[in-house]
């Protein structure tokens, strides 16, 4: 029997990309999972879909109670939702910066603060952030995107170290850059998309983009209750490229 049987799981971002990875990995190891986007979620394999919009206090709160009343509790919060930006410090106006701050960064506190009265009554509580290489490289023209990240890992931290005694471990996992329909998006408009791709792949040491389903297996493992002494930990997927120098091909 799957060490998530019987567990709640609600996921952010789910319809897509790297929550609609995880969504199925849950699912698949035998967790009930509600997926919460803004765009429509294919319900499927008794997945239920809700919509959420990170960024309205109200629109959390009410997916939330939906998905602890329609599925019985709420065990696992899996903090994916997010959007990206690019460019240097003064590229962008300040409306851009607090509206992707407002969904990478608040969008997670918001969500966590409404699982966290149900999150308590769990026997077996976890949440898990997703951040990303752009919180520990520095990157180029991705100024306002690292911020937000560099947020999440230490709000990781500072909620891991608020929650662990009441028994709710809280992680984040760290991706490199991921084979996404966001990086799709980018690609599509370089001006040589081949030659951009190329590029995104060697930066990563073992030569390739990061699959959701690496993502979501490493979020699988810090979800997990087997997991139970992992704790304020940031867990990289990104084919090496924080911390290896390998020599040029």
């Amino acid at each position: 029997m799957s060490e998530f049987e019987g567990l709640v799981a609600a996921v952010t971002g789910g319809a897509s990309g790297i929550g609609a990875a995880v969504v199925t990995a849950l699912a698949e190891r035998g967790a009930h999972v509600a997926a919460l986007d803004v765009q429509p979620v294919s319900e499927k394999d008794g997945v239920l879909g809700l919509r959420a919009d990170v960024t309205d206090d109200a629109s959390v709160r009410q997916a939330i109670e939906t998905t602890v009343d329609r599925l019985g509790g709420l065990d696992i919060l899996v903090n994916n939702a997010g959007i990206g930006a690019q460019g240097t410090v003064a590229d962008n106006d300040d409306d851009e910066w607090l509206r992707v701050l407002d969904v990478n960064l608040l969008g997670m506190m918001r969500t966590s603060r409404a699982a966290l009265p149900h999150l308590r009554r769990s026997r077996a509580a976890a949440i898990v952030n997703i951040g990303s290489i752009a919180a520990t490289a520095g990157l180029p023209q991705r100024a306002l995107y690292s911020a937000s990240k560099g947020g999440v890992v230490a709000l990781t931290r500072a909620m891991a170290a608020d929650h662990l005694t009441e028994g709710i471990r809280v992680n984040c996992v760290n991706p490199g850059t991921a084979d996404t329909p966001w990086v799709g998006r980018l690609l599509a408009r370089a001006g040589d998309p081949a030659g951009e791709r190329a590029a995104l792949e060697a930066r990563q040491p073992h030569g390739r983009l990061v699959s959701p389903e690496e993502i979501a297996h490493a979020v699988v493992y810090l979800a997990s209750p087997l997991a139970g002494s992992t704790a304020g930990t940031g867990l990289a997927v990104d084919g090496g490229m924080q911390d290896l120098r390998l020599r040029p091909r």
